[in-house]
């Protein structure tokens, strides 16, 4: 049974979980949430349910990559570094959109690019480490997202098609947006991993994706890393998402799995829930 909440901010529900997969041994992926309010900042667990009356919720997901274990670090600095440091720009704009706080994300996502390079080039056994970063600002009205890599953020409305928000920063995924090769092609093309962008991994630049979308009462939001989407098409995601209300996350984490397990899985649901008592 749902919670009632008396507030009329909306509420968010979120389901996250992570996987190894069934070849590699460690997890080189990570996955965030957290509750920001006047009073600091909070972890949250991996299910919940919350208003957003005097609260903003962070999600994210990484996916490192380097030699030995370095791929699991830079994948844990960068939701470290959001920890720190978006809690200082709680409700900076409690009003409608901001275009300050897609400045806050670019800074935020420029800040973690340098410690990964910095430590990339002053260390050898961290040499080329780097991440993938997807990630979503909820505030009650609005969510904001920021994204390098080709981990991914996708959303499905209460009526209408799924979309994906995020653009692959992969040369293969420039070929499937520009209709050149399909989506079979762009699953099973021998470069789809080779990323054109990521944090640190001797990147130059690292400019985000930014943005803000307008919430609905019935919006679901996925936050996947590429072990999720290397063998679940679009399509099974969206039938999947559509139907599945206990334990999201798990549950697309446990189908991406059966479905390839080649990496490591990481997926987390949000959803945007109407305050309303039943």
């Amino acid at each position: 049974m749902k919670k009632k909440h008396k507030s009329s901010a909306p509420v968010f529900a979120w389901s996250g979980h992570t996987d190894c997969g069934t070849i590699r041994k460690n997890n080189e992926d990570s996955f965030l949430g957290l509750l920001i309010d006047s009073s600091g900042v909070r972890y949250l667990g991996k299910i919940g349910e919350a208003d957003s009356a005097a609260a903003d919720f962070v999600f994210a997901v990484s996916d490192g990559m380097g030699g030995a274990m370095a791929g699991e670090f830079a994948s844990k600095i960068a939701v470290e570094k959001i920890t720190k440091l978006l809690p200082s720009f709680f409700h900076r704009n409690a009003g409608g959109y901001s275009e300050a706080m897609e400045n806050v994300l670019r800074e935020v996502f420029a800040e973690i690019h340098r410690s990964l390079d910095y430590l990339g080039s002053s260390y050898e056994e961290c040499r080329d480490m780097g991440a993938t970063l997807s990630l979503c600002w909820f505030t009650p009205r609005w969510l904001y997202f920021a994204h390098v890599g080709d981990s991914r953020i996708y959303r499905l409305p209460k009526e209408g098609p799924m979309k994906q928000v995020t653009e692959d920063d992969t040369y293969v995924a420039w070929l499937y947006r520009n209709g050149q090769i399909n989506e079979r092609e762009a699953k099973t093309h021998p470069r789809r991993n080779v990323l054109q962008k990521s944090l640190g991994g001797g990147h130059q630049f690292a400019e985000p994706q930014v943005g803000a979308i307008s919430l609905e009462p019935g919006d679901r939001f996925l936050l996947c890393t590429d072990g999720v989407t290397d063998g679940l098409y679009d399509d099974r995601l969206e039938e999947f998402l559509r139907d599945s209300n206990n334990e999201p996350g798990k549950n697309i984490v446990h189908l991406a799995v059966e479905a390839s397990g080649r990496d490591n899985a990481t997926a987390m649901v949000v959803d945007v829930l109407d305050p309303s008592p039943k």
